[in-house]
């Protein structure tokens, strides 16, 4: 008995001892500024944990030797071998060094979680604060210009011909800030003037149907604004700048004096912190234009802040607000076409006295303790607009998005998916001086997946309700009765991204996208240089579908990084929406207008780095698009000015290139762009009785137009930069919608200060 007792407790000796798991734990950050990196991979065998809120991460392994592999998108993997022991705890910090190559740089856009941007399955364009900086872009839209496929016009954004110019009514590209649409309710106009230039991480551009995931306004592409956060330590940047807008090169259309010359001034700052737990961001932005162009002035002031306090390692929440309030005036024709282009027409003129946009965000993010991922996201938007001329407007938007997000590392797969919810107020003179409201319930998902450590695949769907209800309201006379509409579809898109070589990524995506009507294209009533636009309560949704193929080559020379992108583009819009004038009612309207195809081809050129001593980035590219009907011999009237199949307000051909070298303190940069000419718009803006010497302008420069500038900065020291830039270099007189034109030669001052105090 004494020796099967001696065994028996042997045996539980080992087996306690020998069975019992060692214990390893860490943080880890990022190598140069020390933050945590949330979400970070840590693998062994294929299985493991990410990080929490604060870079933690546990692993509980068997006794023995094993190989543990940290990765976060956007950094250098790092490899570590240990040895354990039974019941040993151990612990193992990482610190990560970022990324050079640009391939790398982390985006969320594409799929709603993080990704290198050589591995995402759609063209995805990505714009960084230092661009914005050195170009001194007053307004974000500034800086989207100088992304390849991407057009403002008339304040509306356009990638690759998905849009013509839509009066400021409905975008077919979504502006988001942090995730959450910007789109004003009434229009889905873009009031670029609410993004905070003053403190941005990057601006993601995604080019192409992203309805899936986004939903209606996404049908053309996404503009996603992704704020900056606090870093350990603090950080405070300002900056102050002023210009000039120099005569026109015919001195005969100058209109100012000395004592009116057309300037622009402003300023604005970032101070972002963290205490502990809790993180503080807060910025404020003042600009204070009086235009080249007669009457026409803008002054605002925004303030933003952010918070976000860490509960426990897996809780946070927070809150982002920006307030934007102003006045301005401007003029929608000119008054001719000789000594008159830089003048208004009297008969156009607005003045806005009194806006105030402001926007509330709150968010909470929780991750559970086998690193799936809850997230809300909220919005209330409130924009109003007192505006001449009977268009005063107000319109409130709701935004309530609930997302979950379940990843398995050891398999390379993400599932995504989420509920919306978003409601809109519209109250205005411009469409019947009555209450419209309308409602969007949305469910989406989401599958990513990676094989065999090159092949990556994704599929999404989205369904979404939208309602519309307007109340009984006057028009020419006649009382419109009551009514609510509602639809509903589904949306699907595939992706796939082939890493052929080290640096070379092959793509393919196809996409479905669908846009409902906003209020005002729908019931908008009011007049422009005596024209009246007029509602159309038979219009209906548009949908379509784009379909790209694509290669992204890194590139290396020296300590130069970057890549070249090449993308053939196909897209179908059915009963696509754009303003026409309908001349059995001899008034503007928002219409159906058929089948339209837009295909094409899309390069670009992206690098930073080292060259022969000198410090250079690089952007650069070229779009081609054929834009068309589908059934040009079934359109009786589109009103156009071109008497063949081409779709109103595009550039058939635009380049683009910003290029900027740095040695030592000082730097130089200069940039260009050329778009050639507008072949088809309006026809009526053609005849003279509407807008005087339009088409004898249009006609002495149907050549396109290229533009051209130059800046040179001087780092006086670790926090003190001056800047000197000029725009337009030569002075060219060009256009980007009909009889309004574009900024003569600009002189600008700028000079910066960043102060950074570590932990």
């Amino acid at each position: 008995m004494r020796t099967i007792a001696l065994v028996v407790m042997s045996w539980a000796f080992v087996t306690i001892v020998f069975g019992q798991k060692a214990r390893v734990f860490g943080n880890i950050t990022d190598a140069q500024t020390h933050d945590p990196l949330i979400a970070a991979t840590v693998l062994v065998n294929g299985t493991g944990t990410v990080s929490d809120l604060e870079g933690y991460y546990e692993l509980e392994l068997d006794p023995g030797t094993w190989e543990i592999t940290f990765s976060y998108v956007g950094y250098h993997s790092e490899m570590r071998q240990v040895t354990l022991a039974a019941g040993q705890e151990l612990r193992l910090d990482l610190s990560l060094r970022e990324e050079a190559n640009l391939l790398a740089t982390a985006t969320v856009t594409a799929g709603k979680y993080e990704k290198p941007l050589g591995e995402v399955t759609v063209s995805l364009e990505v714009v960084k604060p230092s661009l914005i900086e050195s170009t001194n872009s007053t307004s974000i839209d500034q800086a989207l210009v100088k992304v390849p496929g991407v057009h403002i016009i008339g304040g509306q954004a356009n990638i690759r011909g998905g849009s013509g110019f839509s009066y400021g009514a409905g975008s077919r590209v979504l502006l988001m800030v942090n995730d959450v649409p910007a789109l004003q309710a009434d229009a889905g106009f873009t009031n670029w003037n609410d993004v905070p230039v003053e403190n941005i991480s990057q601006v993601e551009v995604v080019k192409g149907a992203a309805s899936a995931l986004y939903g209606s306004s996404a049908m053309n592409g996404i503009v996603n604004v992704r704020t900056a956060y606090a870093k350990s330590g603090l950080e405070t940047k300002a900056f102050v700048f002023g210009g000039l807008y120099d005569a026109p090169r015919d001195k005969a259309k100058k209109w100012w004096g000395k004592d009116t010359i057309p300037h622009k001034v402003g300023a604005g700052f970032a101070h972002r912190q963290r205490f502990d737990k809790l993180d503080l961001i807060l910025g404020g932005y003042f600009y204070d234009e009086r235009s080249y162009n007669e009457a026409t002035y803008n002054r605002y002031g925004r303030l933003n802040f952010s918070t976000q306090y860490r509960f426990t390692d897996r809780l946070t929440a927070g809150v982002y607000a920006n307030i934007n309030k102003g006045r301005s005036g401007s003029f929608f024709f000119w008054r001719d076409g000789d000594e008159g282009t830089y003048r208004a027409n009297p008969n156009t003129l607005t003045e806005t006295p009194d806006k105030l946009r402001y926007m509330i965000d709150p968010y909470i993010t929780y991750f559970d303790a086998n690193g799936n991922k809850y997230r809300y996201i909220g919005r209330w938007f409130h924009s109003q607009n007192e505006v001449t001329n009977n268009q005063s407007n107000s319109s409130d938007f709701l935004y309530n998005e609930f997302q979950y997000q379940h990843r398995q590392d050891a398999a390379g797969a993400v599932l995504t998916a989420g509920l919306v919810h978003s409601a809109t107020f519209v109250s205005a003179e411009l469409y019947g001086d009555t209450t419209f409201t309308g409602t969007n319930l949305a469910a989406y998902a989401q599958y990513d997946r990676k094989f065999f450590d090159r092949l990556n695949l994704s599929a999404g769907v989205r369904y979404e309700r939208y309602t519309l209800e307007n109340p009984p309201f006057e028009y020419l006379g006649q009382t419109i009765e009551a009514s609510k509409a509602t639809e509903a579809r589904p949306v699907f898109r595939f992706g796939a991204n082939y890493q052929a070589a080290p640096y070379t990524y092959l793509r393919a995506s196809w996409g479905q996208g669908y846009r409902f009507p906003t209020v005002a294209e729908k019931f908008i009533t009011t007049t422009f240089g005596g024209i009246p636009i007029i509602p159309n309560l038979q219009l209906t949704s548009e949908t379509g579908w784009s379909a790209e193929l694509g290669v992204k080559q890194g590139l290396k020379v020296a300590e130069w990084r970057g890549f070249v992108d090449v993308a053939g583009f196909w897209t179908e819009y059915y009963d696509m929406i754009e303003f026409g004038f309908a001349q059995h009612f001899l008034a503007f309207q928002a219409q159906n207008i058929g089948d339209t195809r837009i295909r094409g081809i899309d390069f670009n050129i992206a690098g930073q780095g080292t060259i022969g001593g000198l410090e250079a980035s690089l952007l650069a590219g070229y779009t081609w698009i054929d834009p068309r009907f589908l059934n040009w011999s079934e359109v009786i009237d589109q009103g156009s000015s071109a008497d063949y199949n081409v779709l109103k307000y595009r550039f058939r051909h635009s380049a683009k290139i910003d290029l900027q070298l740095q040695k030592g303190p000082f730097s130089l940069g200069a940039w260009a762009f050329y778009n050639s000419f507008m072949e088809a718009i309006d026809a009526l803006f053609e005849a003279d009785f509407v807008v005087k010497g339009l088409k004898k302008w249009r006609q002495e420069h149907d050549r396109g137009h290229v533009v051209a500038g130059a800046r040179a900065a001087w780092q006086l020291d670790e926090g003190l930069k001056v800047s000197f830039l000029v725009d337009n270099l030569f002075n060219v007189e060009y256009m980007l919608r009909p009889a309004l034109l574009e900024p003569t030669r600009t002189f600008t001052l700028r000079v910066d200060y960043v102060f950074r105090k570590e932990e």
